[in-house]
């Protein structure tokens, strides 16, 4: 067979990460990916790596510790585990290596980033002339890049679809005057509760005498009173509470976990006494009240339907309503065969009973008129 004698150009654009060793297994020639690889160490300061034993360069690990030529030899074409010598950072991935013989003796031993390839090009800004033309990890690291990108593109598209989808939610349940929760928003919130079967109470509450106040100064004061009003509700419950304008002048509240007749009447009373301060419209003062309807699903009511619920209050709020407004009022659970719609309600007013003649409002009312 004819001797093959290849110029070391040659062997560095076939094999641009090769070493050539001699006989005694010292550095003959480095190919130059791996001298560009290697520029971080002894390459910087100017020196040469000929005449270094690999050993210097390399530990050979697997399939078994190799420290001279003549242990290379004998793992000529078996796949080898390397890793640069003292340089810890490289030790995540590895070397692949491949060993064969040359004609004098020494060794031709080529070698590869493996599986980390991808950390390689990145922490030694690598570019396609530093790999072989045939070598596929370029095309490799293109579909990568390409993946990269389209996977972004998607989570940056996924993000704002969600981002959107919540706005759009967001705004689907809110009113757009008061900031509040809408009716659409109570409807939600109440057939969650009832399937969890929870306990909680709802206010159905209806402000007195602010068509009066709307008469008098028109939309845009009303509105201020209306935004007045959200603001008391909302200082007044709590962060997990549902607190909606369901209609011109007509709100509920929401209470999850609270059903205890003493501790909401003492909620309806200070509501309707803070409500009841006059709201100053720049030289007017609007004056409104409120009547309050309440039904909890408890102990003492299990409800099946929100309907039914919202029908409750609503009995309750008209019993208030009936005695003189500025008052709340609990429903009472029909007998045992009544039912639903078909119950009374229990009137409760603060002390001095306040409000019940209605205040004497002094300016213009809001936007939504009943």
């Amino acid at each position: 067979m004819m001797e093959l004698s290849l110029p070391q150009t040659t062997l560095d654009a076939l094999c641009p990460m090769h070493l050539r060793l001699d006989a005694s297994g010292r550095i003959v020639a480095l190919g130059p990916t791996l001298r560009r690889v290697l520029r971080g160490g002894a390459e910087r300061t100017g020196a040469d790596f000929s005449g270094q034993h690999f050993t210097s360069l390399l530990e050979i690990f697997r399939p078994r510790r190799i420290t001279d030529i003549t242990q290379l030899h004998a793992a000529s074409g078996r796949k080898l585990h390397l890793r640069f010598t003292g340089r810890a950072e490289e030790r995540r991935g590895g070397l692949r290596g491949l060993a064969l013989p040359d004609m004098g003796g020494g060794a031709v031993l080529n070698l590869s980033f493996g599986i980390g390839v991808v950390e390689a090009v990145r922490d030694h800004a690598l570019t396609s002339s530093d790999f072989a033309p045939t070598d596929l990890a370029i095309d490799m690291l293109y579909l990568v890049e390409a993946k990269s990108a389209a996977m972004e593109a998607s989570r940056t598209l996924n993000r704002r679809l969600q981002g959107a989808m919540l706005a759009a939610e967001q705004r689907a349940f809110t009113d757009p005057l008061t900031g509040l929760r809408n009716r659409r928003a109570v409807t939600h919130a109440l057939a969650e509760l009832l399937r969890r079967d929870a306990e909680f109470a709802l206010m159905h509450v209806d402000l007195d005498f602010f068509k009066r106040v709307n008469d008098t100064l028109g939309h845009g004061a009303g509105d201020r009173v209306l935004q007045q009003v959200a603001r008391i509700m909302l200082e007044l419950t709590r962060r997990d509470d549902t607190v909606a304008r369901v209609g011109g002048d007509e709100f509920i509240i929401i209470l999850v976990g609270l059903t205890d007749a003493e501790r909401l009447s003492e909620l309806a009373e200070h509501l309707i006494r803070r409500l009841e301060a006059p709201v100053a419209l720049g030289e007017d003062r609007a004056r409104i009240s409120a009547s309050i309807g309440i039904a909890a699903n408890g102990e003492a009511a299990h409800y099946r339907s929100a309907s039914a619920l919202l029908e409750d209050s609503d009995t309750a709020l008209y019993a208030a309503k009936r005695a003189g407004r500025g008052q709340h009022a609990f429903f009472r659970r029909p007998p045992e065969g009544v039912t639903s719609g078909q119950g009374d309600a229990l009137r409760a007013a603060p002390e001095g009973d306040p409000g019940c003649d209605g205040p004497e409002p002094k300016g213009r009312g809001g936007a939504a008129a009943r």
